[in-house]
């Protein structure tokens, strides 16, 4: 229960779903976690139901100055950071013929431009031999309808993953990428859906998935935790699929 004891960990997109999950299992693992969020009153209640050394912060990574505040607060709190995991993520759906500006702009300025600037702050502040993850999804190797914009988004996020890699090598920092099937999250009630279609879509994902079913959030951590680990003290660059065994069809 001490795989990441006294390590600090910044983790995005915490207040549910993945991210939640993975600051409790950190925070088991001995971990110091930084829970980063953009709704106070959900980062309020993760907090009620955690134990263990963690700060909350208020952040919302597509807002430049947010990712300056929250690595500001975690350096603040626990010194350097070990574990930078840039997990927040948003994915609306919109067929081609219907994306707008407004589309475009949320989606990339959540899931890529937030990681990407949100690395930038940390990197000064990230120990030699620390670790990076990001959260991608199997939309960037394999089509579903509407979600071409996310789909490109976690495209440009796996590419960026790739040369931070090279760059970094010199200080001994791993990174690598998640990413994960259908998983059972809040992500899905705001893909704006109704809720008979978002009932539909979800038997779909489901009966698509060699497992037969989606996963939880419990099991990204998990890998997450993995990748984080000295158990992965030699995989570095890689994007790792936890899907069920739904791309491999």
């Amino acid at each position: 229960m001490n795989k990441l004891k006294n390590k600090v960990a910044v983790i995005t997109g915490a207040n549910s779903g993945i991210g939640l999950a993975t600051a409790k299992l950190f925070l088991e693992e001995g971990a110091k976690v930084v829970i980063s969020g953009r709704r106070q009153e959900a980062l309020n209640e993760a907090a009620e139901n955690l134990e263990g050394d963690f700060i909350t912060v208020l952040a919302d990574v597509s807002v430049p100055e947010d990712n300056v505040k929250l690595i500001n607060e975690a350096t603040n709190a626990f010194g350097t950071i070990d574990i930078l995991f840039l997990n927040a993520g948003i994915a609306p759906v919109s067929p081609v013929e219907t994306v707008d500006k407004d589309h475009y702009d949320a989606v990339f300025n959540t899931n890529v431009k937030g990681p990407i600037l949100a690395t930038k702050e940390a990197l000064p502040h990230l120990n030699d031999g620390g670790t990076v993850l990001f959260t991608s999804s199997i939309v960037n190797q394999k089509a579903f309808d509407g979600f071409g914009v996310y789909s490109a988004s976690k495209g440009a996020l796996r590419s960026f993953s790739k040369v931070l890699t090279s760059e970094v090598k010199s200080r001994g920092i791993r990174v690598n990428t998640i990413a994960p099937g259908p998983i059972d999250t809040p992500i899905y009630g705001k893909l704006g859906l109704p809720e008979e279609v978002l009932e539909e879509t979800a038997k779909g994902f489901a009966g698509m998935v060699p497992l037969g079913r989606f996963g939880a959030s419990e099991e990204i951590a998990k890998t997450a935790l993995f990748l984080a680990s000295d158990d992965a003290s030699y995989i570095n660059g890689v994007e790792l699929v936890v899907d069920g065994g739904l791309s491999q069809i």
